[in-house]
């Protein structure tokens, strides 16, 4: 096996039960009554002000934090020293599984950190039989968890090369950074290639004999998740985090495992995602845990408990091979004001909600974003590019490939969480708006204020419930429609600002939020 570096000893493709063993030996691993183990990090989110892209060409990545190559070098160096008297874990794997956009993927890791190497396992596509003697990685993720990044944010850099395919990860034991250090430099193969990697999850609606396929887009915390592995009409998840759409509008899988948020997560509204959690086989990261006992709403450590499972573990879970194209793309977003939980989005204005991405930042972002009000372009922090490509990219997709665009607000309208007069936007209803979208059952009006299409009524959302589909209706009930004008001209104006940030932009895209 040719590696980049030159570790004390190499722990080569083990298994799984290796890794599990591996695991259980760390001082910081827990053991469930489930079986499982759940390990407590020092680093409890991505550290996004710690990531920086590898280049001396900065107007590519036009919105990115960025190193010279000298420096990337000489940190290159050394994270290479530090190796030298390291036991490293080396596991191989694919991201994706369909042959024509199948990348071969490596993490090699500090051994004292082999729950990252076990989780990073569930998730690749494992190598077939004949692979091993010929299998060249075309991403790298280099991975010590334990070796401060001096004069860094926190001592911590994720240096991310995109030209040689390598991302460098010092001083965060958070899993996050192994996943999507790979998913990061898949997004530019995938941009490279003509097509464009999309933060989203993927499901098959079955509709009177056919099946309809949705893409969910969403910020992590936005129940991206959740509406993927939701019921309608015996619906089968494919995909959780992410994957990409080609020019010819076909969808291709990443991963062969979920990386799940598990605050607040019940049997009751959850129960895919609750049981998979609990198998033996299933990995989980800073959840709350006492006598062996697991307490998904407990957040005196963190919000941001993690649990990976195979997707083998979801009952009636698809794959993305047998899809040929998508139908519908569900854009999720938090809201607290005038967002409906529902609208349905036409032409340039699907690719301008596609790049405001506006949501509620939560406890996955780190500090710096939870609670914030947050823009991030397609939904997708990972895309390492200038964020305009993105813009551009779908809308051209989307002109080849029609398909039906929905903006979700998975939060609140009319108000905050400590507004008595605001309504939440629960998991029965977002399940009730994605059923009544694949059925085509929902009844549109045109909103005079955004220009994109209201539900007039949905099926299963009577009474108040109602009002969560026409937030002008529920302002003007509660006597607040001045409050309600004032929102819709600050949100306009903001947007239009915004917009102009991105000069690369389409005009058409720009011009359609005004």
């Amino acid at each position: 096996m040719d590696l980049p570096v030159r570790p004390r000893r190499v722990i080569a493709r083990p298994s799984a039960e290796e890794l599990r063993a591996l695991t259980e030996r760390m001082p910081n691993c827990l053991k469930t009554r489930h079986g499982n183990v759940n390990v407590q990090t020092r680093v409890v989110a991505r550290s996004k002000g710690s990531t920086f892209v590898v280049t001396d060409d900065t107007t590519l990545h036009r919105g990115h934090a960025t190193i010279t190559r000298d420096e990337g070098e000489r940190m290159a160096v050394v994270q290479d020293e530090y190796i030298r008297a390291r036991d490293m874990v080396v596991v191989d794997g694919y991201i994706g599984n369909h042959r024509t956009l199948r990348t071969p993927a490596r993490l090699i890791i500090e051994a004292a950190n082999a729950n990252i190497a076990a989780m990073q396992q569930c998730l690749y596509y494992p190598l077939e039989q004949g692979d091993e003697a010929r299998f060249e990685p075309q991403v790298t993720v280099i991975y010590t968890p334990n070796l401060p990044a001096q004069g860094y944010p926190n001592e911590r850099l994720i240096a991310v090369d995109l030209e040689r395919r390598i991302t460098r990860v010092f001083n965060s034991d958070y899993f996050g950074e192994s996943k999507k250090g790979g998913l990061r430099m898949w997004n530019k193969i995938v941009y490279d290639r003509g097509g464009l990697a999309m933060h989203a999850g993927c499901k098959i609606i079955p509709v009177d004999g056919r099946d309809r396929v949705a893409l969910i887009i969403g910020l992590s915390g936005t129940g991206k998740t959740t509406t993927t592995f939701s019921k309608q009409n015996d619906s089968r998840p494919v995909q959780d985090d992410f994957l990409a759409i080609m020019p010819d509008g076909s969808i291709h899988a990443t991963e062969n495992g979920c990386f799940a948020k598990t605050f607040g997560l019940a049997e009751e509204t959850e129960p895919a995602i609750y049981r998979a959690v609990l198998k033996p086989t299933s990995y989980l990261e800073n959840v709350s845990q006492k006598d062996g006992e697991l307490d998904f709403f407990d957040t005196s450590y963190t919000q941001n408990g993690r649990a990976v499972f195979k997707m083998a573990d979801i009952e009636g879970a698809g794959d993305a091979r047998s899809i040929k194209k998508a139908d519908l793309l569900l854009i999720l977003n938090r809201n607290e004001d005038v967002i409906p939980a529902v609208a349905r989005l036409g032409g340039p204005q699907a690719a301008a909600y596609f790049m405001l991405g506006e949501t509620k930042g939560t406890s996955a972002g780190g500090a710096e974003e939870a609670g914030r009000f947050l823009r991030i372009p397609g939904t997708n922090p990972f895309f390492p590019l200038d964020h305009s490509l993105q813009g551009n990219r779908i809308l051209s997709i989307l002109r080849a490939n029609p398909m039906e665009v929905y903006l979700m607000n998975t939060g609140r309208v009319g108000g905050g969480e400590n507004d008595a007069r605001s309504l939440k936007v629960k998991i029965r209803h977002s399940s009730a708006i994605v059923k009544g979208i694949a059925e085509g059952t929902i009844r549109w009006d045109r909103d005079p204020d955004f220009g994109y299409e209201v539900a007039a009524a949905v099926p299963g959302l009577e009474g108040d419930d109602g009002l969560l589909v026409r937030p002008r209706a529920l302002y003007e009930k509660q006597g607040r429609l001045d409050e309600y004008g004032a929102i819709i001209s600050r949100l306009r104006a903001e947007r239009r600002e915004y917009m102009k940030t991105f000069p690369r932009l389409d005009r058409d895209i720009a011009e359609s939020v005004s």
